[in-house]
């Protein structure tokens, strides 16, 4: 996504464009490195592409590099900006930049390319992000980086306190310092605060908290998004199964996750693979024609029951004046009821208890629901139609469907995810149809029972 300057850095950036276009390097690189690294990556993408190989001359690739760390743009447009650069140039900044995100940017080119651009990296950066490319997408290993601050237990403050200054221009964060023992497993935690306060000459084991929260490498980036919320951690240390520590999570990759998933879910429940503004016509409705079939099938099996009621539609015709509401009135239950389902899971809270109270808790919302909106259409259909028996039954199939639509707007994605089934797949469409085949089955059921008082 991008975002234009505020007026008040107008001017500044006016000077930066006016000496990058003018040639004037020492004047742009004085003024432009001032800027903060995320301001430098909005000026970069709001150039053309002319502007921006100038740019590749002006800048190190170190200097690009933090540019790249800071980008907020859609996956794909990686390689169009790559394409401008010199192939050695983007090694250079691919070695970098910090790991994880050399990461994202490399899943996003052919192989061939990615390996070619990882030959002419020196042999430690390579190896650093290869590392990394192995671990599985949207695992915790997926977004973890490398470049993390870890001491031993047996070593003063004074030694840990050198090792800092030594490598912190490199770690990705340091206001935490893990602890290591002799096989690199994680033991133990402190603060950069921790650190600086206490006695040049304490061990690390004295003041390290050996209670560490962390994360396995194979676990999912949801989860892991939750339990940095849940703890109000910067960062996360990632282990694997013999609590090895392999990296660290920080929370700026924890805010992309949380953005990531939320656009996920948020496509899934509109019925459809992602969301995607730059994605062509033809490959939209690809994405989008799958599930639009399946819920076509399943409006054929409304329009196949409607078809079974036509009997009684011929006798009394004004049945189908209000099939439209109640038809409508049970998506748009089941949807919100959906909604809260779909959230209560996200947010992890799926005990036995917690799953029973949320089912009883739609069940009873859908009741209150039910009967007002049932007691409103009987009284507004009896003032309308002077039928009090029509507006009786329009009145209890509305209650019906309403109080079954809310319980099946929580019970589909509970099912879905017994099933190991993303519940977020039972979208707004899908609920919808689910619910049009129920209204239909109450109301026409209950107009065919009581057919001879509307006669």
């Amino acid at each position: 996504m991008k975002t234009r300057f505020c007026r008040e850095e107008g001017e500044f950036v006016e000077k930066i464009t006016k000496a990058l276009v003018n040639e004037n390097i020492d004047e742009f690189r004085q003024l432009f490195l001032k800027l903060h690294p995320y301001d430098r990556a909005k000026f970069y993408v709001e150039q053309s592409p002319e502007v921006r190989k100038r740019m590749y001359y002006y800048l190190s690739p170190g200097e690009m590099a933090e540019i790249f760390d800071h980008l907020d743009i859609e996956e794909d447009e990686y390689k169009t900006y790559l394409s401008e650069m010199d192939p050695s140039f983007i090694a250079q900044m691919l070695a970098q930049m910090y790991a994880d995100n050399a990461v994202d940017v490399l899943n996003e080119l052919d192989k061939k390319e990615a390996a070619s651009y990882l030959t002419m990296m020196g042999d430690e950066a390579a190896k650093e992000i290869k590392d990394l490319l192995h671990y599985k997408e949207y695992t915790a290993g997926s977004i973890m980086t490398t470049e993390y601050i870890a001491i031993h237990a047996n070593q003063t403050v004074r030694s840990a306190m050198q090792i800092l200054k030594k490598e912190a221009l490199h770690a990705e964060t340091i206001y935490y310092i893990y602890v290591i023992n002799e096989h690199k497993q994680l033991v133990g935690v402190l603060s950069l605060r921790e650190l600086i306060v206490s006695d040049d000459d304490q061990m690390i084991h004295d003041i390290m908290n050996d209670q560490v929260v962390s994360v396995l490498v194979d676990e999912d980036q949801e989860d892991v998004a939750r339990k940095m919320k849940d703890y109000d951690f910067l960062a996360l240390p990632v282990v694997d199964a013999a609590n090895h520590l392999l990296g660290i999570i920080t929370v700026d990759d924890i805010v992309d996750v949380i953005s990531e998933e939320a656009s996920d879910d948020y496509s899934k429940l509109a019925g459809v693979a992602d969301v995607d503004i730059q994605r062509s016509p033809l490959d939209a409705a690809k994405k989008r024609l799958p599930w639009l079939i399946i819920l076509l099938f399943l409006g054929m099996v409304t329009a196949n029951l409607i078809s079974r009621f036509e009997e009684t539609l011929q006798k009394i015709a004004i049945l189908a004046v209000f099939i439209p509401l109640i038809a409508g009135m049970s998506g748009n239950t089941g949807t919100q009821s959906l909604a809260v389902a779909v959230r209560r899971i996200a947010m992890g809270d799926f005990s036995k208890e917690s799953k029973w109270k949320m089912i009883v808790r739609e069940a009873l919302t859908g009741v209150i629901i039910g009967a007002t909106c049932g007691s409103v259409i009987m009284v507004v259909v009896y003032i309308w139609k002077h039928e009090l028996f029509l507006g009786l039954l329009v009145g209890v199939a509305l209650f019906a469907t309403l109080t079954v639509a809310t319980v099946a707007g929580a019970l589909i994605p509970l099912i879905m995810y017994r099933l190991r089934i993303d519940p977020a797949v039972a979208s707004g469409p899908f609920i919808t149809t689910i619910n049009d085949i129920i209204s239909i089955l109450i109301y026409f059921g209950l107009a065919t029972m009581f057919m001879n008082y509307l006669l």
